[in-house]
């Protein structure tokens, strides 16, 4: 491995980003950061609400913040730097800096994967076994499925780190995306990766279509139950499981076109690589507050409760 490693004489890379057109960078400048800024204020809004809300102190809404707390990290790991990089036009990444983009990546998208596989379980065991759902997800229960879901990440995203440590750089050192990524990265690479690296990447797409498919299950027997015990509640939790879907959704597809076939159009790779690192992100503020309402009206109590706390505060005048 060291001997590969002394090979690598690349020290940087240059992040081509998603266009050489200046006023298409200008759009992307302006679109992302309003995205980056929206993604960051609607999550911590999110958490916070949860926190200070006894009422939403329930295992959903424990993992909806954990999930919050992801899609804030996911949408940090590379967009400021973009960001950055349009207002400076210093496109240029270090090799230590191109890994931990890679590390961080794949830990958050590790991460996320497996906390969506727990709310769904959250939601089936709510549904399908109501009667036993205090005594299945307990709060030990919860605390055990974001710890599993971080080291599921952790072992996951230093599996891509390793494999993009042997590999030898010592030409091209262009990167054809405004990030750092396993598909751009490796065919940089001055040795011949296409057996080992179509391997590598793709086991990433099965695992993502793997999961996807466990979930697409799971919400399919939550939708036939719901059908056959018809009652009030039923549109409240249609609209929950269609929430939680539509995240799924967004998330996976993405990743699993991306990484299933890693050889195909950058330009399509770019287009995906946008939706769930920025997309993403900013899908779970909107969708949970505009379509749960036991969030809405937290944060309504909570605006409510911050207004009067000024009203109340009295103004010295010196």
């Amino acid at each position: 491995m060291m001997d590969l490693v002394n090979k690598s004489t690349v020290s940087d890379f240059v992040l081509l980003g998603l266009s050489k057109s200046w006023k298409l960078q200008t759009f992307f400048l302006v679109v992302f950061s309003l995205f980056y800024v929206t993604t960051m204020v609607g999550n911590s809004l999110i958490v916070i609400t949860v926190i200070s809300d006894s009422h939403l102190h329930f295992p959903m809404y424990f993992l909806l913040t954990n999930l919050s707390i992801i899609d804030m990290s996911l949408a940090s790991f590379a967009t400021p730097k973009m960001i950055t990089d349009y207002l400076s036009g210093h496109k240029t990444i270090s090799f230590d800096g191109c890994i931990t983009q890679i590390f961080f990546l794949h830990l958050f998208t590790g991460t996320e994967i497996i906390l969506l596989m727990a709310m769904s379980f959250d939601r089936y065991i709510a549904i399908c076994k109501p009667l036993h759902y205090a005594s299945i997800i307990s709060p030990q229960m919860c605390v055990a499925l974001v710890v599993v879901s971080w080291v599921v990440g952790v072992m996951h995203s230093m599996s891509q780190v390793i494999f993009a440590l042997t590999l030898p750089f010592c030409g091209p050192n262009e990167v054809d995306s405004f990030f750092c990524d396993l598909p751009v990265v490796f065919q940089l690479a001055c040795v011949n990766t296409y057996v080992l690296g179509l391997f590598m990447i793709s086991t990433s797409g099965i695992i993502a279509l793997s999961c996807f498919i466990l979930l697409f299950s799971s919400y399919v027997i939550v939708l036939v139950t719901i059908r056959n015990h018809s009652s009030k509640g039923t549109s409240k939790v249609l609209s929950t499981c269609t929430a939680h879907f539509i995240v799924v959704f967004m998330f996976f597809g993405p990743c699993i076109f991306i990484y299933m076939w890693p050889l195909s159009s950058f330009l399509i790779d770019k287009i995906l690589s946008v939706f769930y690192t920025i997309f993403t992100p900013i899908l779970n503020p909107v969708i949970y507050t505009l379509r749960n309402q036991e969030v809405k009206t937290a944060m309504r109590k909570l605006k409510n409760k911050l207004l009067n706390s000024n009203k109340a505060t009295p103004l010295h005048y010196f």
